[in-house]
């Protein structure tokens, strides 16, 4: 078991607002927090204006394919995150859940994108800053 936290981004296709939130968590939090991203429909493939708008931002997330939500996904980690679209996960003890309301990227040109990508930056460095801050010397 690892000491570091563990983090779920959930939403219903795990195509576009889970698979962005997961890809900056990664970026920015870099190993100090371990990341899962799944959905409880998974769509074919990441959405192509998700892709483009983070890879503005130099990350890039082409290589994802949308995984489904598991029970034992949510087991394992620490904070469970939905994204706004009534999914529901399996409740335990221990866990700590949010719910981020953000718009749908699906179907959405990439100008629509942005906006969505930038909402999930700011409160992921929020969320770091809650359960995995840098430690100073």
């Amino acid at each position: 078991m690892s000491d570091k936290p563990s983090v779920l981004f959930v939403c219903v296709h795990n195509a576009g607002r889970s698979q962005m939130a997961a890809a900056w968590l990664t970026h920015l939090a870099g190993d100090r927090v371990e990341v899962r991203s799944a959905g409880s429909n998974p769509g074919d493939a990441v959405n192509p204006a998700a892709v483009e708008a983070m890879a503005e931002v130099g990350i890039d997330i082409s290589a994802e394919t949308p995984k489904i939500l598991t029970v034992d996904a949510v087991k394992e980690s620490d904070v469970c995150i939905t994204m706004g679209c009534g999914d529901t996960c399996p409740v335990f003890p221990g866990k700590r859940y949010l719910d981020w309301t953000l718009d749908d990227p699906a179907g959405q040109g990439v100008d629509a994108v942005r906006p969505i990508r930038d909402e999930i930056k700011k409160r992921v460095e929020v969320l770091i800053q809650e359960i995995a801050p840098e430690k100073t010397a």
